[in-house]
């Protein structure tokens, strides 16, 4: 029979777009979520607007405008932001392999690198779904997120007061529930909790924004335990097969 080789393990394209479409669609409708948010805080349409088109990473989105909305300093705000993206840079070094796209190329997908993206790309069993799953995703969900993020932000406009409605709310209500289904193991469970104390802790004492700075604590701590933990086991097993010996 003529027609391409099919390459063993590789997925249907369909299949692949089903994913990308689906987990785009889910999280790209939380824009407008951002958008009322941006708002709320104080941010005119155009500067929100120009927040998704040009940073598009909605954890960082939500933290900047909620420390601008809790009264903090625009540099604090935005270090918070920073510090909660760079874990996109770690995605980029391990999807620059699997994607292996040309030098041109690798600045504007560089702009699609973000946790749903890179889960739908390190699902695929070879490189041409890899790419497939991660520019169908990065395409749907850039568009769809800027898109209700407009819709959001006109939307706020058009209500007046967000807080009078609750919808001051609706930005860490979306933020959480993107992040809890990433909490898999015990390790970003106690990471997470760890954080929510200190940021709780910090609150009534620090200037807005600084708290998130603070929690941001929590994973080099759980870490030194969790390696101190492992060290105590190491030596406790030596010393009991010396006895053994």
């Amino acid at each position: 029979m003529g027609g391409s080789p099919v390459v063993s393990g590789a997925r249907p394209d369909r299949a692949v777009v089903r994913d990308a479409l689906g987990v785009g669609v889910a999280v790209g409708l939380s824009g407008f979520a951002f958008g009322v948010t941006s708002a709320g805080a104080g941010l005119t349409l155009l500067q929100t607007c120009v927040l998704s088109l040009l940073v598009f990473t909605g954890a960082s989105q939500f933290a900047l405008v909620g420390a601008l909305a809790a009264g903090g300093n625009p540099f604090t705000a935005a270090a918070g932001a920073f510090f909660l993206g760079t874990r996109n840079a770690f995605y980029g070094l391990r999807l620059s392999q699997l994607l292996a796209l040309p030098r041109w190329v690798r600045p504007f997908a560089a702009h699609w690198v973000i946790d749903e993206t890179t889960a739908v790309a390190l699902a695929q069993p070879d490189r041409r779904s890899t790419r497939l799953g991660f520019t169908a995703t990065g395409l749907t969900l850039y568009l769809l997120w800027n898109l209700t993020t407009l819709l959001g932000g006109l939307g706020a406009e058009a209500i007046g007061d967000t807080a009078a409605w609750g919808l001051d709310a609706a930005g860490p209500a979306v933020f959480l529930a993107l992040l809890a289904p990433m909490l898999r193991t015990a390790t970003e469970r106690a990471t997470a909790g760890l954080a929510v104390v200190l940021g709780l802790a910090f609150l009534p004492v620090l200037p807005a924004g600084v708290p998130v700075l603070v929690a941001a604590l929590a994973a080099p701590l759980v870490l030194w335990f969790q390696g101190r933990r492992i060290r105590r086991g190491d030596a406790t097993s030596e010393t009991s097969a010396k006895r053994d010996v």
